[in-house]
């Protein structure tokens, strides 16, 4: 391995084992990845996560896929919205999609409970098991850093999108000030991982989640890399002083 192409936190490694590590971090945190994500956010992450699904505005009758979904929390968002658009005014059942690469995050997910609009399958965002032009809506958040070829689960969104559909993503982005960002990185650094070896056990698989934030594009950098997968109309919206970011795009 001459020139390492993927990333795994700050390490360097081949595209070929990035899959393996990844799934071997989520397999250790699934079970309390809800309790951490609460902890290390403060609770805030719940807010940026209610403005992507105001965002979405899920319909009755929508096919969404909810990429890296894991333990549902969005999917029930969107199931939720969907059902009470449907009581207003009627309408077919969505469909909200749940996708995850990692078995345990699904189990994690499916143990906590569901809404009848979602559906749980084990799959890999660079290769998803459904036709094109297949679904209205696809969301992912907290997610597409994780995976070994960006632009690769980029160009599969837009494959499964009909024509106008709609890309959501939510993810860990840059804070737009000097002071934001220094303290940000003081308490990523310092807090998150000593947090995970306390709750969960495992100081070394929170010490990848912040590194691989640190990977993650810039939000131009990340918008470019939308348009390039062929999405138009992209927009970026940044939470908390650019703490977290959501991308829209169009499948136009």
């Amino acid at each position: 391995m001459s020139k390492p192409a993927a990333t795994f936190g700050f390490k360097d490694v081949d595209p070929s084992v990035k899959a393996g590590l990844v799934r071997g971090v989520f397999d250790r945190v699934a079970k309390n990845y809800d309790l951490m994500n609460d902890l290390m956010s403060g609770g805030v992450h719940r807010l940026w996560k209610d403005a992507v699904a105001a965002r979405l505005n899920p319909q009755p009758g929508e096919i969404i896929i909810d990429c890296a979904g894991g333990t549902g929390d969005m999917a029930r968002r969107f199931a939720k919205m969907a059902r009470r658009a449907q009581e207003r005014r009627g309408g077919p059942d969505a469909v909200v999609n749940i996708i995850d690469y990692n078995a345990e995050m699904i189990a994690a997910g499916i143990e906590k409970g569901g809404e009848p609009e979602i559906t749980w399958t084990v799959g890999d965002a660079q290769a998803l098991p459904l036709p094109d032009a297949y679904a209205d809506a696809y969301v992912i958040s907290f997610g597409i850093r994780n995976v070994t070829d960006i632009d690769a689960a980029l160009r599969e969104a837009r494959r499964v999108l009909k024509p106008g559909g709609r890309f959501l993503c939510l993810e860990f982005s840059r804070p737009v000030t000097e002071a934001l960002a220094k303290a940000y990185d003081a308490y990523s650094f310092k807090v998150i991982p000593q947090v995970g070896e306390w709750v969960a056990k495992d100081r070394e698989a929170y010490q990848y989640l912040v590194e691989s934030i640190r990977r993650f594009p810039d939000q131009r950098t990340f918008a470019t890399m939308m348009e390039t997968a062929g999405f138009k109309r992209v927009t970026i919206t940044n939470f908390t002083g650019g703490v977290a970011a959501m991308h829209q795009g169009w499948a136009v």
